[in-house]
């Protein structure tokens, strides 16, 4: 296992359990405790953890893994989901892209689009992640919007109140939510404010909201709201969905899409 392989592992790791001992660690991931040490230390000096006897804790009380260190953990899932939700998407129409794994799985599904190859654009793209107009600005017959913002390193979104300048002149046929949390009660989420408020305006300058996120999302709460179930036409997800959460949504209006 590769260092880079190593390091995610161990922090998603230390994301569901809060903390890890160095001996754990290292039966988990088949190193020596040596190597856990090492990259504990290497972590710490990032302030990706903070060190303790014998192992490491999250770094503050809300932790939000870094989109750079995110394992594909529900890899597959993710695939067919951004498959499902590129399909929903006809040419020559204006998408908004928020920040994520997901919707960067999105953006490469409509990348590779055959009936996208080509066009006068063949979609145009709104987005304030940099990963996602970075992998898109190749593409000729993609207009590419990138809204201003300060960015954040966990996610590589642009945040903060120059985005509005862009997002309050803009109509867009649907935007594409990646979120941390979808509830029928509370609505769809993020860990971080800003990022929330960003992703709020993309809703609001959209005809319809399509929220892309796997099971393990629903039925969560996270700190910062986005908007709630109401404003979801559709939630595309996996096939592993509780089939009452299932029902919870399509009772609220919600057209869910399973895959």
């Amino acid at each position: 296992m590769s260092r880079d392989a190593r390091w995610k592992a161990l922090l998603e790791l230390l994301v569901e359990r809060g903390r890890l001992d160095v001996e754990e660690a290292a039966v988990e991931l088949e190193v020596s405790a040596a190597t856990i040490r090492r990259d504990f230390d290497q972590l710490a000096e990032q302030q990706m953890l903070v060190r303790t006897r014998g192992g490491a804790v999250v770094h503050g009380v809300s932790y939000e893994l870094p989109l750079r260190y995110k394992t594909a953990r529900h890899a597959s899932e993710k695939q067919r989901i951004a498959k499902a939700v590129g399909e929903l998407i006809a040419p020559g129409e204006a998408v908004g892209l928020t920040g994520g794994t997901t919707t960067t799985e999105v953006a490469r599904a409509l990348a590779v689009r055959g009936d996208l190859s080509s066009g006068s654009p063949a979609l145009t793209i709104v987005t304030n992640a940099l990963n996602i107009a970075n992998e898109l600005a190749v593409r000729p017959q993609f207009k590419i919007v990138l809204t201003g913002g300060v960015a954040r390193p966990q996610s590589y979104e642009l945040v903060g109140p120059l985005a509005d300048g862009v997002l309050g002149q803009i109509t867009l046929d649907v935007a594409v939510l990646g979120v941390v949390a979808f509830d029928v009660t509370h609505g769809a989420a993020a860990h971080d404010e800003a990022e929330a408020a960003i992703n709020r305006l993309l809703c609001e300058r959209a005809e319809r909201v399509v929220v892309a996120a796997d099971s393990s999302k629903l039925g969560q709460r996270a700190f910062a709201r986005i908007c709630g179930a109401e404003k979801v036409g559709t939630l595309v997800t996996d096939a592993a969905a509780a089939p009452d959460a299932v029902r919870r949504f399509e009772e609220a209006g919600v057209q869910v899409v399973t895959v």
